[in-house]
């Protein structure tokens, strides 16, 4: 286990920072080569359900990890294992938000190189945030976090 100054997963960087970074590059990178998706309209529409349902789990995920306690922040330690709310559903529902804020985005602006951000983004939070994540839980929580690991999918 880590010493109590290092009680934390040692992400390799806060989540909401590597989301601003993917949708920077994907939103430049359309700027300079815009590859443009089609139809605009449906497209649009698609994206802001994106931005709905992104925003509605994040928020919901803050005030359920919020009532059990524990830290939102990866860089502070876990007081428990939240099982509650989205966490039913998805083990990583503030990531899944991120990722499904950053494709509302891009279907938003229809702009593909945002879209395919996206995967890059998911990519990153798995290999940097997550796995990192989900080794310190179980390694502080033992059974109650392999139990719940097991029950529920990482992402959706």
């Amino acid at each position: 286990m880590n010493s109590p100054d290092q009680d934390h997963p040692q992400v390799v960087a806060m989540p909401p920072l590597l989301f601003a970074a993917c949708l920077g590059v994907g939103l430049g990178l359309h700027g300079l080569f815009p590859i443009a998706l089609t139809p605009a309209g449906p497209l649009r529409a698609v994206g802001i359900s994106f931005l709905v349902t992104s925003a509605a789990i994040a928020i919901s995920a803050s005030a359920v990890m919020r009532k059990a306690g524990t830290h939102i922040r990866p860089d502070k330690p876990a007081t428990t294992v939240v099982t509650a709310g989205p966490f039913r559903f998805t083990r990583n529902p503030m990531y899944l938000s991120l990722c499904l804020l950053n494709t509302g985005i891009a279907l938003l602006v229809c702009g593909l190189i945002p879209l395919l951000m996206t995967a890059v983004l998911a990519t990153i939070l798995q290999q940097g945030v997550i796995l990192r994540e989900e080794k310190y839980l179980a390694a502080k929580f033992g059974p109650a976090y392999v139990d719940y690991r097991n029950r529920v999918r990482r992402w959706f």
